[in-house]
């Protein structure tokens, strides 16, 4: 049975909400830089109503971001963030806005055990992870986790236990993972470089095709 959004209003962005909020995992990502997509309207409204049963069915204290966010890289260059900062930039003022589309609640399996809300590969999302690879091929900056461009599953992360049961954890993703029926769908214009450093969650918005 495929998932259909609900009435739930879409979130609109009054305030910068920061993407993880756990003092834990805040200490856990130290030193560490992600670039990241920020959805506000009908993908973050599908994202917070998985979320949120989620949380019911698993209880409020099992990981999660606080935020929903789609990860384009990770990095490890806290003592080259300005660097790595006016590169992110001078990539992002020549992409054009990004169109995003939730196609499946999915998940990744043992043993990393995350939901996510997997994301379509629009021509514009496969369109700037192919460019920001491109610009970062030309450096030594140092990648988190980088996978190929067919390799990556686009995505935003909705729980993560790793430490649940397996078949907890496989009695969860039965009832969870389905397809969605009418996928959500918006562009963003920009992205956020988001670091880690004394307990403290840091972020720069970039514009997205200011010389596109």
């Amino acid at each position: 049975m495929g998932y259909r959004r609900g009435t739930a209003t879409a979130y609109a962005r009054v305030m910068r909400r920061p993407f993880m909020q756990d003092p834990a995992q805040i200490d856990a990502l130290t030193g560490q830089q992600y670039l990241v997509l920020r959805p506000t309207t009908a993908v973050a409204s599908l994202y917070r109503e998985v979320q949120d049963a989620s949380l019911a069915r698993l209880g409020a204290g099992v990981p999660h971001p606080h935020t929903e966010h789609v990860t384009l890289r990770g990095f490890v260059e806290p003592e080259r963030r300005e660097k790595l900062g006016a590169l992110l930039a001078e990539w992002a003022a020549q992409q054009h806005p990004i169109t995003v589309s939730a196609e499946a609640i999915d998940s990744f399996p043992a043993p990393w055990q995350i939901l996510v809300v997997r994301l379509a590969r629009t021509p514009s999302l496969v369109a700037a992870y192919a460019s920001l690879t491109t610009a970062l091929e030309r450096t030594d900056l140092r990648r988190l986790e980088e996978r190929t461009l067919d390799d990556w599953t686009f995505h935003l992360s909705v729980v993560y236990d790793s430490s649940l049961a397996a078949a907890e954890w496989a009695a969860f993703e039965r009832a969870a993972c389905c397809a969605v029926a009418l996928p959500p769908t918006e562009v963003i214009d920009e992205v956020e470089l988001v670091w880690y450093q004394d307990g403290v969650e840091h972020a720069e918005v970039l514009p997205l095709g200011t010389r596109a």
